[in-house]
């Protein structure tokens, strides 16, 4: 039986789906992007997870597209297939982390992208390499990539194909913290369960707000977030009267 190319494991709350390719450094295939395609749809409507991990399996997050895919002129189910695939699990409902270790390039850095943010082990090494190929990102590297490090650093990563250490990604703002590789997968969880100990309402209804508002004047800004104000969620009058309770113990 074949292995998946794209695992899900569920735990209290928490999805992790591996790019399960190790013996190719992950690299991406149509066959892997159905799979996490499929994995993503899955996700959307479901209420018992509040956050998601994207992580690789084995010795790397992913070293990219494979190349051999796109030699042999790899068949998409339609144009724009797999930006499509990686929009849909940017507007997930929930927080997506991307677990990073060992290499993360192009294509897979694309797909790191498309998560809420990127948290990296120190041996975790990024760079685009379109342009070392002759190739023109589709995925949305030239959307993303400046959006989290802006025009002229993305035009330097994009520019000379250099790879970058974690200490520079972070220096950067491509990741949001930097974790020794002992204690990478510990970190990530705990990251998690600090998100999933706060409401998938607020979550939710952030997550549009912020995609919403992105790159808009401030003024127009700050309009939108009062008319489209979401109100408070289900578990609010729950999460107050848990606190107060604790309180008052606490005063005993």
């Amino acid at each position: 039986m074949t292995a998946p190319l794209v695992t899900r494991q569920d735990k209290d709350g928490l999805a992790t789906l591996t790019l399960n390719r190790p013996d190719k450094l992950n690299s991406l295939t149509v066959a892997m992007f159905r799979e996490l395609r499929r994995h993503v749809l899955d996700l959307q409507s479901d209420d018992t997870i509040g956050c998601v991990i994207l992580r690789g399996a084995g010795k790397c997050f992913s070293a990219g597209h494979d190349l051999g895919d796109i030699a042999e002129g790899e068949k998409v189910p339609s144009p724009g297939w797999h930006s499509e695939t990686l929009r849909l699990m940017e507007r997930l409902p929930k927080p997506v982390i991307a677990a990073v270790h060992g290499h993360c390039y192009t294509g897979a850095l694309e797909v790191a992208l498309a998560a809420d943010f990127i948290l990296a082990a120190e041996s975790a090494r990024f760079g685009d390499t379109h342009a070392k190929w002759a190739l023109t990102p589709i995925w949305g590297m030239s959307q993303r990539l400046p959006r989290r490090v802006g025009v002229a650093t993305a035009k330097r990563l994009m520019f000379t194909a250099d790879m970058i250490r974690a200490d520079e990604a972070f220096r950067i703002g491509l990741v949001e913290q930097i974790v020794p590789d002992a204690d990478f997968e510990a970190a990530c969880e705990d990251l998690a369960r600090r998100i999933l100990a706060n409401s998938p309402f607020s979550h939710a209804a952030n997550k549009r707000l912020l995609e919403a508002t992105d790159a808009r004047d401030m003024d127009s800004g700050l309009q939108w977030e009062i008319l489209n104000c979401e109100g408070v969620g289900p578990d609010m009058q729950d999460r107050i009267a848990a606190f107060t309770g604790k309180s008052k113990k606490a005063k005993t």
